[in-house]
């Protein structure tokens, strides 16, 4: 009885390390789901080859979790079968071995329902990331890849302003970028200084580096786009490319609305 008792707590144990690995990386900037599968992976040894598990690896504070998940899944999973082992060593009735199987049935089911409960996964992520963030200061390194999104089609460019280009000598405000679907991260002058979340009132100049941030299949027509009414209607046309992508998105939220809507009036 007393091996039946141990392997669940071990069971249990292996829960809240996955659990604690999962907060872990959510806290470096990677979404739920890939927080969860990389845990997972990485305690029970799977080793998923994947392109993002790579892109964990690449993360100075993910690789550490990684580490620390692997090394511990060696112990858990040799504890788990030693355990089981022992819960069914020495047993010379029949009865006696089916009780402890039923015990085993029961605990590792009892354990999932709890495992599946929102209510203990909210509660224990709270406990988690109160203790992480206090005892480990440096977790929140996040990776910019993932929050820029920068995998689904958006990237950064450093463009190099020149004389001819369309944004030399004119101020954010005129140019009206954020109307394409553009950011300016920031620009850094010819001398050397750099303006961190320019204004509208900020002239680009000749010379300048401007940070911008928005979609890869724009930015290349973006960036060879010169002065003159030619790209004045370069402009223009991309805006009302990026005016019908926000149409496009505002349906799809209007849908999920609605949708989100009919759930709550059924279940109400």
């Amino acid at each position: 009885m007393l091996a039946v008792i141990s392997l669940i707590a071990v069971l249990v144990i292996s829960l809240v390390i996955v659990r604690v690995g999962t907060v872990a990386l959510t806290l470096t900037g990677l979404s739920e789901d890939s927080a969860k599968f990389q845990a997972l992976s990485a305690f029970t040894g799977t080793g998923f080859t994947t392109s993002e598990s790579e892109h964990v690896i690449s993360h100075p504070v993910r690789r550490r979790i990684i580490i620390i998940l692997i090394r511990l899944g060696s112990v858990g999973i040799v504890s788990v079968i030693v355990s089981l082992m022992l819960s069914f060593t020495g047993i010379e009735k029949q009865v006696e071995g089916f009780h402890r199987v039923l015990y085993l049935i029961v605990g590792v089911v009892g354990l999932w329902l709890v495992a599946r409960s929102k209510w203990v996964n909210n509660q224990l992520t709270k406990v988690i990331k109160f203790f992480l963030k206090r005892n480990w200061r440096s977790i929140e390194i996040r990776d910019y890849y993932d929050l820029l999104h920068l995998s689904e089609g958006y990237g950064i460019s450093e463009l190099t302003v020149e004389e001819q280009d369309w944004t030399a000598g004119q101020t954010l405000a005129d140019l009206g970028l954020s109307s394409e679907g553009f950011n300016v991260l920031g620009i850094r002058r010819e001398d050397g200084s750099y303006i961190a979340t320019p204004r509208g009132t900020t002239r680009i100049m000749e010379g300048d580096i401007v940070l911008l941030y928005g979609k890869r299949d724009r930015m290349d027509e973006f960036e060879s786009r010169l002065k003159g009414p030619e790209g004045d209607q370069r402009h223009h046309e991309a805006v009302k490319r990026h005016r019908e992508q926000l149409q496009d998105q505002d349906r799809q939220e209007e849908k999920r609305e609605r949708e989100w809507e009919e759930r709550h009036e059924q279940s109400a």
